[in-house]
Order: C-alpha cells, then structure tokens, then sequence
C-alpha cells in the first residue's frame, strides 16, 4: 500500500532533509506512513495496542537511524524492513515469556482498528466478523516468514521486488513464501479458492 504523498515532497526527498538535520520532515513521513505501518504490524502481531507502540517505534528508530537511509532508495521498503523487524522482535520478547501465552496475549489486543462498517445489519456484521476473526486466526498461524511476505502482498500491495528488498532475498523466494502461505491458509480456511 503506498501511501498518498499527495502535493509536496516525496518520501524521499522529506528522507533526504532529515538525514541535512531537518528534524521537522519527520512529521509529514508519519502522517503518511503511521497508519499503513500500524495496520501492518498489527496483521503480523495480531495485538492492536502492541501495534500502535510498534509503529511509533518504527518512526523513533527511522529518526535514530537515518544515517543508514540510502539516498535514492524507496522509503516504504525501507519503513517496512524497520516495521517487519519491530515486529519480529516483539514476538520473539513474548515467545520467551512462558508467564503469558502468546495467544492470550494476542487476544487481549481486540481487533483491528478502522475495519468496522458503521450502519451494516447486525446480523451481516455478525457473519463478517466471524470470517474476518477465521482469516486473522489462519494468517497468524503461518509461519512469520510467510506471513510478513503475505501481509506485504495481500494487505499492503507491495510488488515482488520491495517485497524482497523489505525481507533480504530474493523475488523467486518471496514468490515461494506467497503460494506456500497460501496453500496453509487453504487448508485452514478449508476453501478451495486461490
């Protein structure tokens, strides 16, 4: 998903000033990028508080790391590669804290935030709500290596290639990792559709 830089400056360019020290082209960058990063992180952890600290993380290490910013490189990849390892990191904190189940954990973040349809029939909502909890319980099954590449894919219409910039390997892996996770999500889901 890209973001609408809309008139102005690119993400690049507003990049480009904050590594010149121009600390202010931080806050046009989050206003574009906070919510894709949230909804993003959110669909890798499944805890919707713990994505909302994870975004404003990601935002506090592209300020830290700027340095490390290629000129010229696309922002989103590089905001998402940060984002995926906030989120890789975190599961791995709550993976080693046997005191909390990792799906308690998950459960007490509550769904999604801005996915509600407001003035829908209680019943449809109903219905929806129970396949939109099966889908975020079969993608957060999979593998993190495959469900980062769908979630970059699916959810945030990253191509191939920043796909696999964002995760470090190649476009034929990303291109593994997309059918393998689709094939489990088939088989969780019990449909027979692509």
């Amino acid at each position: 998903m890209e973001a609408d830089a809309g008139p102005g400056p690119s993400d690049e360019e507003l990049m480009g000033r904050l590594q010149g020290g121009e600390d202010a082209a931080l806050a046009p960058l989050m206003q574009r990028w906070e919510v894709p990063v949230r909804r993003f992180i959110f669909r890798i952890i499944g805890n919707a508080t713990e994505a909302e600290d994870l975004a404003q993380e990601t935002f506090v290490r592209i300020y830290t790391k700027r340095g490390a910013y290629r000129t010229g490189a696309k922002f989103s990849t590089w905001c998402f590669a940060i984002a995926a390892n906030q989120a890789k990191n975190r599961l791995r904190w709550w993976r080693r804290r046997p005191e909390l189940s990792l799906n308690a954990w998950t459960d007490a973040g509550g769904e999604q935030p801005d996915e509600s349809r407001a003035g829908a029939p209680a019943s449809h909502e109903a219905v929806r709500h129970e396949q939109v909890a099966a889908v975020l319980a079969a993608v957060a099954a999979l593998p993190l290596e495959l469900r980062t590449a769908l979630v970059l894919f699916e959810y945030e219409d990253q191509s191939m290639a920043d796909i696999a910039e964002t995760l470090g390997c190649t476009a034929k892996a990303v291109e593994n990792r997309l059918y393998r996770a689709r094939q489990q999500l088939k088989l969780r889901l019990g449909t027979a559709a692509d």
